[in-house]
């Protein structure tokens, strides 16, 4: 029995075994993500962003016992800093979410970003279909927390969090960070703390005035909700489940959910077809003749466009010829 039909078959260790050939970029991964194609499952993505230290990890505990409370069954991707020796994550919220950890309903993985920008790692788009073709119905993904560099969390969330706290300074400096954008819901944890109330009242009118805006486009009628929340005391986070549930039936209802799929998907393809192409022709320059033509290039023989359209014209680009794939 293959690991695909392992999987299939509720096996968690094998789970666990393709997320790994996803994270290492093995040779295996297109033949696996073609495998479980037709057996993705209905799973909703709830991605939990913002600065470090604003307790996105206890957030994510906190959502998963709510959820499993109700008897849905959550996966859990937390998107760690990679180490520089190793490349794997170093901050293990396998170990931060040891309550959960023997719980058959709940799957957890921590990723290295391996050095990826925008917060989340290259693999986290496969890895969330893995979970979704082992039957999770909650995924909650908790990204690096760097700041503006992680928005590319729209290509993966339905919903998505951005948890804040009165130490994270000025709401406006969050607003150019492009956190308005990507916030579907605030939270502003640890409210206890002085300064929250004043955090708030920005956030609920910066969120107003976009939602206002005629110059933003808006595919469904939404105004970002400003929660507050005190998730160490197990204070606000209920109510933040609802919001997510509301968001979902507002995206639902107006249809908006499957249009937006519909384009991520359709990002995704041209993303990994740019990611091959490159491939393709980094591999090509190194291997036969278009190695020629580089050093024509490097050379002054030859402007870098002309020889740019030349190589891009050749009807025998894409073939696999000119040394094995890296």
């Amino acid at each position: 029995m293959t690991l695909v039909e392992r999987l299939l078959g509720g096996d968690r260790l094998a789970l666990a075994r393709l997320i790994t050939h996803v994270e290492n970029r093995s040779e295996a991964v297109p033949a696996i993500m073609r495998a479980i194609h037709g057996h993705l499952r209905d799973a909703y993505a709830v991605g939990i962003t913002g600065p470090p230290g604003a307790g996105k990890s206890t957030i994510v505990d906190r959502l998963t016992a709510l959820l499993r409370g109700e008897g849905s069954t959550v996966g859990v991707i937390a998107v760690d800093p990679s180490s520089p020796f190793t490349g794997g994550a170093v901050l293990g919220d396998r170990i931060r979410m040891q309550a959960h950890a023997l719980d058959p309903g709940v799957f957890i993985r921590s990723m290295a970003t391996r050095g990826s920008l925008g917060g989340l790692a290259r693999a986290t788009g496969d890895v969330l279909k893995l979970l979704a073709a082992f039957g999770l119905e909650w995924i909650l993904v908790e990204t690096v927390g760097v700041g503006q560099t992680e928005l590319d969390i729209l290509q993966m969330a339905d919903t998505t969090v951005v948890v804040l706290v009165p130490e994270s300074g000025d709401a406006i400096q969050t607003m150019k960070a492009g956190l308005l954008e990507a916030a579907d819901i605030f939270v502003v944890n640890k409210a206890d703390r002085p300064g929250a109330p004043g955090l708030m009242a920005e956030l609920k009118f910066a969120a107003h005035l976009h939602y206002a805006s005629a110059a933003s486009p808006k595919d469904i009628d939404w105004e970002i909700p400003v929660l507050s929340a005190e998730a160490q005391n197990d204070v606000g986070v209920a109510e933040l489940l609802s919001e997510i549930k509301r968001h979902r039936e507002t995206l639902e209802r107006a249809g908006t959910l499957r249009t937006r799929r519909r384009q991520r998907r359709r990002a995704e393809f041209q993303g990994l077809l740019v990611e091959e192409l490159r491939t393709t022709v980094e591999r090509r320059l190194r291997a036969d003749d278009l190695a020629h033509t580089l050093d024509e290039v490097a050379d002054g023989r030859i402007d870098p466009y002309s020889a740019a359209a030349s190589i891009l014209h050749r009807p025998d680009l894409l073939s696999r010829g000119g040394g094995s794939r890296d």
